[in-house]
């Protein structure tokens, strides 16, 4: 206090240094927003920009290097690729983890901004941020989510046909979707052949692209992605399902721990514990949707009736014979999870696969 006058003292305002100003962009298909925070946590810049390489480059090469944090999403691969070749450090947030921001009572798209920016400036830990794949393994990662694309358009061709044809009083017999074109024109009438024909061309149109997606699915499993040979000795395990699953945990080494793929996969069981209420709950299903279907298919053939024997197969069949009423989908789930593990294990150890490894290290 100023003793003279009883005022207080106006303390001066020291401007931040470029270097401790924090972004936050809200990524849109169109216009981004972003907020721009100095070192005290004070906004001095909002406004928006076109989501383009031009007008990132625009808005950000002439600045001093900034934290940019970001939220996961279609274009958060090559917009943080673009700012980091800019000079930034780029935090990409994962979605999963900022509820406070994607269910906010009050959401926009500014105020997305200044949250990204202001978590990004307290504690990056906060933001959960992810590493994304590289661009070369993403243009490979398409392939993969074309054939899936395709896979599920000849699927709803087919049960479109099956669906047509009941009410005039056919029922067509279960078949492979390769013959079940030539089995449609050779049981249907003209009438309804008539109707269905250009569904029928659709699904020999999708049998002929997925044969090609499949053949450079192996090409790829082969020769650039070599790594998945020893992935694939595994019964159950295809060049389809190794490919997916290197391309989309990417980097071998971001786990400490071969089990901890299991709960980046969504393998994990949720938890609700308070007091002495700690209640079984289902898994948390995060991670990506369609790896995580991969493993369940092959867990599948695993306790199937094909499967060969092994110690995984022998472990899931006890988990069956638990007995209740689900326990057979408890199962498929647990082999699920530990086949997850252990191709991260012989990803990076690149071992033969040997069905009883614990047997054969006690025998030696």
């Amino acid at each position: 206090m100023n003793k003279k006058h009883g005022l207080k003292k106006q303390s001066k305002k020291v401007p931040a240094t470029p270097e401790s100003r924090t972004v936050g962009i809200d990524l849109g298909d169109q216009w981004s927003r972003y907020c721009v925070l100095d070192g005290e946590g004070e906004v001095i810049e909002e406004g928006r920009f076109k989501t383009a390489p031009g007008a990132l480059t625009k808005h950000f090469a002439d600045s001093e290097r900034m934290r940019i944090a970001l939220e996961a999403g279609t274009h958060s691969l090559w917009v943080s690729e673009h700012l980091r070749h800019l000079g930034h450090e780029v935090l990409v947030a994962n979605a999963r983890e900022i509820r406070a921001i994607t269910h906010s009572d009050s959401k926009s798209d500014q105020f997305d901004a200044e949250k990204l920016a202001r978590y990004a400036r307290v504690d990056p830990k906060i933001l959960h941020p992810i590493t994304h794949r590289s661009v070369e393994m993403q243009l490979s990662l398409n392939v993969v989510r074309a054939r899936d694309v395709l896979v599920r358009m000849r699927t709803m061709a087919v049960n479109a046909v099956r669906g047509l044809v009941k009410p005039c009083g056919y029922r067509l017999q279960i078949c492979s979707t390769e013959s079940f074109v030539d089995r449609c024109r050779v049981n249907l009438p003209a009438a309804l052949l008539e109707i269905s024909e250009p569904l029928l061309k659709q699904i020999e149109q999708a049998n002929e692209q997925i044969a090609f997606c499949d053949k450079r699915i192996r090409e790829l499993a082969d020769g650039t992605y070599q790594e998945t040979k020893a992935l694939r000795k595994i019964p159950g395990v295809g060049a389809l399902t190794a490919l997916t699953y290197v391309l989309t945990v990417a980097d071998k080494q971001r786990f400490s721990q071969s089990r901890d793929v299991g709960c980046y996969l969504g393998f994990r069981p949720r938890r609700s514990q308070s007091g002495d209420s700690d209640p079984q709950l289902g898994i948390t299903k995060a991670g990506d949707r369609y790896l995580r279907k991969l493993l369940v298919q092959s867990a599948h053939y695993v306790l199937g009736c094909y499967g060969p024997d092994s110690a995984l197969r022998q472990w899931g069949l006890r988990i069956c014979e638990r007995g209740g009423k689900n326990a057979k989908k408890r199962a498929i789930i647990a082999v699920a999870r530990k086949l997850s593990v252990l191709l991260h294990r012989l990803w990076v150890t690149q071992a033969e696969y040997v069905p009883f490894y614990e047997m054969e290290k006690r025998a030696a």
